[in-house]
């Protein structure tokens, strides 16, 4: 026997409703299984630290573990790619940088867009970098470094951390900003023991880097690269002080793949910000140089836009590429 056209009707509005319902009663357990935080860099760098620190204060809150994978490669690329391939149901999330940021202009081939298939979660550290010079090099302030880089074109040696890196372009753009010829030098490796040595004179380091030898005396911080001084490195002013208008912080934060269901990252929000809010785990952050910084997943998305955009302006301005 035929069912009425209106029957039929609302069977087919019925099954169309199911996929939206489950994802809904799938938000409102989350989590029931272990969650997988994903790092595109190796153990022991600062996305695995602040990860690592935030990871069994989420497992305490929601009853679940989160597991930290290092999964690095292609300069992050490899574990965004893992994650955005992910099924968007909350359980394998990427501990994204401002390298992710950074990609979307540097690399002309990827196979995904970050924005457009990323879903924001939450803003959880920014950690500033630090103008270093070896202790040789005659200069003691920003003015000072910039005068005598003027008088010296081409003769200093910055290190980065690579083509493209977050230390890189903090170079790039001072340079820009003052108008100093710089000679990039570019290490795979650990450019540290070069700038003790003074074989290269002048690194934009993330803090956690070059703290221990900045305050052994034995490399020399000019300034911090935020906006506001570091409580890391109270003493030593900012760039922005010199430079009106320089502010590099690379930051860290938590994004899912698109489509996971809003009520996912608002759940994770709201756990992220609570776990923030500890003064331990501040001081934690501190320990490595970082600011907590929680952010919405609306205004994580929309600062994730801005600072790809800049950083667009900066690689094409430089015509900076991968080799």
């Amino acid at each position: 026997m035929e069912l009425p056209r209106r029957k039929l009707l609302d069977l087919a509005a019925s099954a169309a409703l199911l996929p939206a319902a489950s994802r809904l009663a799938l938000a409102f357990d989350y989590p029931t299984r272990p969650v997988r935080l994903i790092v595109g860099f190796f153990a022991g760098g600062l996305s695995d630290i602040l990860a690592r620190l935030l990871s069994p204060r989420l497992s305490e809150r929601l009853g679940q573990q989160f597991i930290v994978e290092d999964q690095p490669g292609a300069g992050t690329n490899l574990a965004a790619e893992a994650v955005v391939r992910a099924a968007p149901d909350g359980y394998t999330l990427l501990l994204a940088t401002s390298a992710n940021a950074i990609n979307a202009t540097l690399y002309d081939n990827l196979k995904f867009n970050f924005i457009r298939d990323t879903a924001p979660v939450a803003s959880i550290a920014r950690t500033p970098h630090v103008m270093v010079i070896n202790p040789s090099f005659p200069a003691k302030t920003v003015p000072d470094f910039i005068a005598y880089a003027k008088a010296n074109p081409g003769k200093i040696n910055m290190a980065t951390s690579g083509i493209g890196s977050p230390v890189h372009l903090a170079g790039e753009l001072f340079m820009m900003m003052t108008g100093v010829q710089l000679v990039t030098v570019h290490y795979r490796s650990s450019y540290v023991p070069d700038m003790l040595s003074g074989q290269v004179q002048l690194v934009f380091s993330p803090i956690p880097t070059t703290i221990q030898q900045v305050r052994a005396g034995k490399l020399r911080a000019l300034a911090v690269t935020s906006a506001t001084r570091s409580p890391a490195l109270p003493e030593v002013p900012t760039i922005g002080e010199f430079v009106p208008g320089y502010e590099v912080s690379t930051w860290n934060g938590v994004v899912a793949p698109k489509n996971t269901p809003p009520q996912i990252a608002e759940k994770l929000y709201k756990e992220i910000d609570a776990v923030l809010a500890d003064p331990e785990i501040t001081a934690r952050f501190a320990d490595v140089g970082s600011v907590a910084k929680s952010m919405n997943p609306a205004d994580f998305g929309k600062f994730i836009v801005e600072d790809t955009e800049k950083w667009r302006k900066i690689i094409q301005a430089a015509n900076i590429r991968m080799d």
